[in-house]
């Protein structure tokens, strides 16, 4: 299904809905009974953004402890215009994930300074920020917007295909797929670069302990406000009774998987109902259940992540402290 949006900008935008019948929730049910009944209990992250989830992780982002998102925008108001010109100066931006698109633009200033911006391609589940990131995009630098309304995850090959390309994976959320899942996503980028096209890759670094913790147990407790949402979203959209003061959220760097777990452990052995899956789970005092992973990554480590999905990489920036970097790949022979 095809749309247009605000005839102000009607010739310049195309926004293409590909959501389930249900909407982004419609895989919920399923997802939840499957993480609910495994001995070792998880959620995924995807059910963290809501609209209270979404407005938490904005507050998230400007935290003291919480570097990723200055560290990312500073390699990107650094190194944009060499970022452009190392991949050959696209004229097509897709951004996976791209909300608002607020990093992004430096991007689009970059290729708009170099002549080679001919449009932008915002690629979210969202499809009011869909709406409002193209409309924004189209009237700030006149340019043709293809907007994708999907689950990224599942619809990737719905990206358009006009190149050269350059296909944008910001934020570090690389880092929340499981390794086969991220085996299987990447592989599936390389299947979709042509000879000209490439991606751009946020990824978070491995450093100590003290402060990879710090960044996922903020002193404000907003994190933990966060991670304790994901039981609001199941209470509101699947019946559930969680009880959320009876967990507490629970984040530690593993070094042997090189990601932050983040878990809620329940406070008290306790039965919570979801009506809506037929289901009664038991929780053990002190049992935890896993709602999200944040791989950390270092060069070499992604060169081989990269050569194993068939990509190969071209350039590496990090900020100035090394605490972040933005890798260039393209498809690899």
């Amino acid at each position: 299904m095809i749309e247009a949006v605000d005839p102000a900008t009607a010739e310049q935008i195309t926004i293409d809905l590909h959501l389930p019948p249900g909407g982004p929730l419609s895989g919920m049910a399923a997802d939840v009974r499957a993480g609910l009944t495994k001995p070792f209990k998880e959620l995924s992250p995807r059910y963290f953004y809501d609209e209270r989830g979404s407005i938490l992780f904005e507050q998230i982002t400007r935290l003291p402890e919480y570097y990723p998102t200055r560290a990312e925008r500073a390699i990107l108001e650094h190194h944009s215009a060499g970022i452009c010109a190392t991949a050959g100066d696209p004229a097509t931006l897709i951004e996976l994930g791209s909300g608002s698109a607020s990093k992004t633009r430096v991007l689009l200033d970059a290729m708009d300074s170099a002549g080679c911006l001919e449009a932008y391609a915002p690629v979210d589940i969202s499809e009011q920020i869909t709406r409002d990131t193209a409309e924004a995009v189209a009237s700030e630098y006149g340019i043709a917007v293809h907007g994708l309304v999907c689950d990224f995850e599942r619809d990737l090959e719905r990206i358009p295909l006009s190149g050269p390309r350059m296909l944008a994976f910001l934020g570090g959320t690389i880092g929340n797929f499981e390794p086969a899942q991220r085996a299987s996503f990447l592989a599936r980028v390389a299947n979709l670069l042509g000879p000209e096209d490439h991606f751009l890759l946020g990824t978070d670094l491995v450093k100590d302990r003290e402060r990879l913790e710090a960044a996922y147990n903020d002193s404000a407790g907003v994190t933990a406000e966060f991670n304790k949402n994901v039981l609001s979203v199941l209470n509101r959209e699947l019946g559930a009774d969680f009880d959320l003061d009876a967990f507490e959220h629970v984040a530690f760097w593993d070094d042997e998987n090189l990601w932050v777990d983040i878990r809620l452990r329940s406070l008290a052995r306790q039965v919570v109902d979801v009506p809506s899956l037929g289901m009664s789970v038991p929780f053990g005092r002190g049992e935890e259940m896993r709602t999200e992973i944040s791989t950390k990554f270092a060069r070499d480590g992604l060169t081989g992540i990269y050569a194993e999905a068939r990509l190969e990489m071209v350039d590496w920036w990090t900020d100035p402290e090394g605490v972040f970097a933005l890798s260039l790949a393209r498809r690899a022979g």
